[in-house]
């Protein structure tokens, strides 16, 4: 191992995880008099806090993050997440951590400019992977490089069976449904599993990981969050999907991101093991190798934002973010979550009306910047910053006590089930980040204390959920009542909250008195009774909602409309599931544009637009199809059943949500075609599964079965029998199915 640097100048330490990177720098930091660390998860700043408040006590260490802010009068050590880091704190030490998210289209213009811009009076350190090592070399030519090798052994596994996992391991999947599905399996399997993802906060967070540490559970699920700052004793890490959903399309897992992950297996010196699971996606041998031996293809550019931002108006604003970099290896910073925002926040009139000049359009700008933590839709963020921003430039300049006390005991309620009390967590966190704005809150440390409160309750009521849910609770022996757990002790929180909810009842469901269900012309019902009407959103897929009376008692608008959609979100999610991204690795990019072109088209596609893909689709692909339960007719690729009732209306709201009302009204129940005009297009037709043919529009399924009907004169009769319509219709079909042939020309003589 490379001794410590010397102090002065700019030092990378690149390398694999477990190499204790982070570690040297915390300790590099507590040599020097102050010092600040920007580090790339919220979960990770408070773990290296409370670590460095242990070392040197509260008073002289500040927590600085988006939702967070602990900031003694004399503090010396500054802990950060990368984009909270103050940039006028002059401090003798800094360090920055996972510089190679740089190259993250999300984030990586934040890392990019801490990397050129941030640094230490005496020295800088920059931690990151060998992948940046060649841009880093152009972009920072002063910086010493030293690498550091890993200090324990990463080996190849065969695929395991969810049975035949060695104990103290981790399952990864990438997304939420897939992550408890595996949970339930271990639970029936192996007796439970703690959870971990992105979107838990800290305490619950800690609280799973607790329980796996403690030895209440063998196993760990866990999304890609388990990938940087977790130390957990984990002796193997099983891979179930190698695909993941990145705000923009799903894609494959490049070979670096999945070392990330699998390099938790292992702890200091002890070895690890990685793989699959059998069954699902396998590591070609190449990727295999490259994680075994921490060889990865270096990153070609890292994303940039203009610093030098311009506040005249929004317009200047805007043509200033737009703005490239002048340096070769660098790349402008697509259109990120704040500049989004902005984007849809600038064409409202009443937004640029109430900016005056340039301090409103700063404060615009700072508006802009507050975090989407529910993942809802672009426009139902915008909607909440903008009534945000309005109150920040209105009379008051801030956010009333009334204002905050309205929006966060709404949400002071512990009841419901995990994605209920995840979404309200998701929620307070907009609050708490909001309050850390001492000078837009009226009483901001009141309410900064307020939201903190009411984040720990829903933690603690989640992380019992989660176990009620995950772990299997073994049997108790005899009849005497157990010790109650210890404070220290992970399931402490548990029966804290079994005592406070009726005795330890089981709390109640939150809306299980909702009945939804969505009509044709895109209003959501609730009983009949109609709550929401879906309108236009970022995405066809993608629908915003317009509340259509105030709520009553249902907790508030804001969490009637997160409960709505997260319904639709599970309806479209349901209604496109055959066509999601193939997993295999032996699917081919082919198949990848298909189904993605059936998803653009609510799950069928015209085969004369999807040509190319259909020619080139390999025996692998075909099978994929086949399994997925998807017809490839000669006109048309299908999810065959998609074609219900239910799914008919679900299209045709989220197709009049987007484009418009449709100029048609849609069959009844049941019904296999309809009239329909001749203007109207036929990529509107495909997309409801029912494409024209002729004066009608068919369910998709029978179309190829209409036009294979006989020529004989019967066959009025079968295609009303088929179809069940009336003969007027089915003779003004077949006549246009069959065109008529044109009289032979006679041939003169010569």
């Amino acid at each position: 191992m490379q001794a410590d640097p010397t102090p002065g100048g700019v030092i990378a330490l690149l390398g694999p995880t477990n190499t204790g990177k982070t570690h040297r720098a915390i300790e590099r930091m507590l040599d020097h008099e102050t010092g600040m660390i920007g580090l790339p998860l919220r979960l990770l700043a408070r773990e290296v806090y409370d670590r460095v408040a242990a070392r040197v006590g509260p008073d002289a260490v500040a927590l600085v993050t988006g939702e967070e802010k602990l900031v003694p009068p004399r503090a010396r050590y500054w802990i950060c997440t990368v984009e909270a880091m103050p940039r006028d704190q002059s401090v003798g030490f800094v360090a920055i951590d996972e510089i190679q998210l740089a190259a993250d289209r999300e984030r990586g213009h934040v890392f990019t400019d801490r990397m050129l811009r941030c640094r230490g009076l005496e020295e800088t350190w920059l931690l990151g992977a060998e992948t940046i090592r060649p841009l880093l070399a152009q972009l920072v030519p002063e910086a010493q490089v030293r690498r550091h090798p890993r200090l324990s052994e990463l080996r190849a596994a065969d695929p395991s069976s969810l049975g035949g996992l060695p104990k103290r391991s981790a399952v990864v999947a990438f997304s939420m449904n897939s992550v408890y599905e595996i949970a339930e399996r271990l639970r029936q399997r192996r007796g439970g599993a703690a959870v971990v993802l992105g979107a838990l906060s800290p305490r619950a967070r800690n609280a799973q990981v607790a329980m796996y540490q403690a030895g209440e559970v063998d196993y760990l699920v866990a999304t890609d969050a388990i990938g940087m700052g977790l130390n957990l004793d984990l002796t193997h890490v099983a891979f179930a999907e190698l695909r993941k959903f990145d705000g923009r399309e799903a894609r494959p897992l490049e070979a670096a991101e999945l070392a990330q992950i699998a390099g938790r297996a292992g702890r200091h010196v002890r070895d690890g093991s990685f793989g699959t699971l059998r069954g699902g996606p396998a590591l070609s041998p190449s990727i295999l190798r490259a994680i075994e031996q921490h060889r990865f293809e270096a990153a070609r550019q890292l994303f940039w934002r203009n610093p030098a931002l311009d506040f005249h108006s929004v317009d200047d604003l805007l043509a200033s973010l737009s703005l490239g970099p002048s340096q070769q290896g660098l790349r402008q910073a697509d259109q990120a979550e704040d500049h989004a925002t902005l984007v849809e926040l600038a064409r409202r009139p009443e937004i640029r009306c109430a900016l005056q000049g340039p301090p409103e359009v700063e404060l615009l700008w700072e508006a802009c910047q507050i975090p989407d933590y529910r993942q809802l839709m672009l426009t139902h963020h915008a909607n909440l910053v903008a009534e945000i921003f309005s109150e920040l430039a209105g009379p008051r300049r801030c956010l009333s006590a009334d204002f905050m006390h309205a929006r966060l005991s709404r949400l002071a309620r512990y009841e419901g089930d995990i994605d209920t009390l995840m979404g309200r967590m998701a929620f307070v966190r907009t609050w708490t980040y909001v309050t850390n704005h001492g000078r837009w809150v009226e009483r901001a440390a009141e309410f900064r204390q307020l939201a903190r409160d009411i984040e720990d309750r829903l933690s603690d009521a989640l992380h019992a959920k989660l176990v009620e849910r995950f772990v299997l609770q073994r049997a108790r022996r005899g009849s005497a009542r157990p010790a109650a757990p210890e404070k220290s002790h992970p399931f402490w929180a548990l029966e804290q909250l079994k005592q406070e909810w009726f005795g330890g009842a089981p709390p109640p469901q939150a809306n299980e008195g909702m009945r939804l269900q969505l009509d044709e012309q895109g209003r959501l019902l609730d009983a009949d009774r109609p709550v929401a009407q879906l309108v236009r959103g970022n995405h066809v897929l993608s629908p915003a909602l317009r509340l259509l009376e105030p709520d009553e008692g249902r907790g508030g608008r804001d969490a009637l409309s997160e409960t709505l959609a997260s319904w639709i979100r599970d309806r479209v999610q349901e209604l496109l599931a055959p066509c999601r991204p193939a997993e295999e690795a032996e699917a081919s990019a082919h198949l990848t544009g298909l189904l993605y072109a059936m998803r653009q088209s609510l799950g069928c596609a015209a085969s004369t637009d999807v040509r190319v893909q259909l020619e080139h689709l390999t025996d692998v692909d075909r099978a994929i199809l086949v399994h997925r339960h998807i017809a490839v007719d000669k006109h048309h690729v299908y999810a065959t059943r998609r074609l219900k009732p239910g799914h008919l209306r679900l299209r045709a709201a989220l197709w009049q949500a987007y484009h418009g009302n449709l100029p048609f009204t849609l069959p009844n129940s049941g019904a296999l075609c309809f009239a329909i005009d001749r203007q109207v297009p036929a990529a509107t037709l495909v997309a409801l599964c029912h494409p024209r043919v002729g004066p009608v529009a068919i369910r998709v399924d029978m179309v190829d079965r209409v036009r294979a009907l006989p020529r004989e004169a019967d066959a009025v009769k079968q295609a009303q029998q088929l179809l069940g319509i009336k003969r007027k219709l089915a003779e003004d079909l077949l006549r246009t199915r069959m065109p008529r042939r044109r009289p032979a020309r006679s041939r003169r003589r010569p």
